[in-house]
């Protein structure tokens, strides 16, 4: 009798270990989570900024399927930390936007309707410049990838210069070198968009926030330093910035674009960074808000109706383009002064911008004609944009 009622109590033994295992085998895996310095996330996202700076070292395809399976999991938050990288602090943010994919990509990477027309509290101009010896120009229309196509790879250089900070009221300008991925992952479209940039930007000017930031008015005093109390000295610099963005068709009814952004921002004054997650992720925010608004407006113009403005535009000789990007300057200064935010012994006379490149004269024009057509106040009517009568 003892011998068995020890057989019996060795065997609940084995089978409640055998219970125990099963149970945690089915149990699922805990994912390290991407603001860890061990999760392949970041890790991926470096690879392709690598690819970005260096093609030679070959698109790593198990780093793009790695980013692009994370974007589209499902998320109860849609932003995160990102391990901090060559001393720049990094953030991650999501959002959806009800837009089919073809349309996402005629009004958002489209070389003849200004990137500040979807990005406008973010990005004052940006100028593509392709890279020398290699004819690369931004399409005008891109054609999607079938399931077994080859990946559309683009290169090239850029300019941007962006809208005052929210925090500080500084803007800068800087060169990136840019790679643009177009391929089909699992049936579903995919644009990938990886920024690098190149030495430092020029220094920090001050700006001010004219209203609203969703009115889009800003001022540009070309002044170094900063417009907020206290910081009017500071000389600062974006010392390093590098993203990956990933847009994806998400959703089919109705049809929505998931854009995911990986971004490093290392940047502030007598070489000390100054960025924390909490601004970058801010950055992100105010982008994402505006792009939604504008790419899901009903009032939202047909990408032809744009690009035929903009060749409109573009066609004027510099000098009448320059009359009217005059009076939109000084639509601006007038409304800093009523405002408060400048003294009217700051006011800049005309010839202090005669060397605006046309390119970027356009693209600010253009985003006056957009808020007409939007239904939002403009600092120029629309003869003066346009010159119609």
């Amino acid at each position: 009798m003892k011998t068995n009622h020890v057989s019996g109590t060795s065997w609940l033994l084995i089978a409640l270990m055998i219970l125990l295992l099963t149970i945690f085998q089915q149990q699922p895996a805990v994912a390290v989570p991407i603001s860890d310095s061990s999760s392949p996330i970041p890790a991926a996202a470096m690879k392709l900024v690598q690819f970005c700076v260096d093609p030679k070292v070959g698109l790593d395809a198990q780093a793009v399927a790695t980013l692009v399976d994370y974007v589209l999991e499902s998320k109860s938050i849609k932003e995160s930390d990102l391990p901090k990288i060559k001393e720049a602090p990094g953030a991650y943010y999501e959002f959806d936007t009800r837009i089919n994919f073809s349309s996402f990509m005629q009004y958002s990477y489209n070389n003849q309707i200004p990137s500040a027309l979807t990005s406008p509290a973010s990005l004052r101009y940006s100028l593509w410049t392709g890279l020398k010896g290699e004819l690369q120009n931004m399409p005008s229309s891109w054609k999607l990838v079938p399931p077994a196509g080859k990946p559309v790879i683009i290169y090239g250089l850029q300019h941007d210069g962006i809208t005052p900070d929210l925090t500080t009221g500084v803007y800068y300008e800087y060169d990136l070198k840019k790679t643009f991925i177009l391929l089909n992952h699992k049936g579903r479209q995919v644009l990938i968009s990886i920024s690098k940039q190149i030495d430092l930007s020029d220094v920090g000017k001050k700006g001010v926030i004219l209203g609203n930031d969703e009115d889009w008015n800003y001022y540009y005093s070309g002044v170094p330093g900063s417009a907020k109390t206290g910081l009017g000295w500071v000389k600062a610099y974006i010392y390093d910035f590098f993203s990956v963005g990933i847009h994806v068709e998400s959703g089919s009814s109705p049809a929505t674009v998931r854009s995911g952004y990986f971004q490093w921002l290392r940047a502030g004054w007598s070489g000390i960074n100054f960025v924390q997650t909490s601004h970058i992720i801010k950055g992100m925010k105010r982008n994402a808000k505006n792009s939604k608004t504008i790419l899901e407006s009903p009032k939202l113009p047909a990408p032809k109706e744009i690009v035929s403005t903009y060749q409109r535009l573009s066609a004027l000789p510099k000098n009448d383009l320059m009359e009217r990007y005059s009076a939109l300057q000084q639509a601006r200064q007038s409304l800093a002064v009523s405002s408060g935010k400048i003294d009217a012994k700051e006011i800049k006379k005309p010839e202090s911008w005669a060397n605006t490149p046309k390119e970027q004269i356009i693209e600010e024009l253009m985003l006056e004609y957009f808020k007409i057509t939007l239904g939002k106040s403009s600092l120029l009517g629309k003869k003066v944009v346009l010159g119609d009568n």
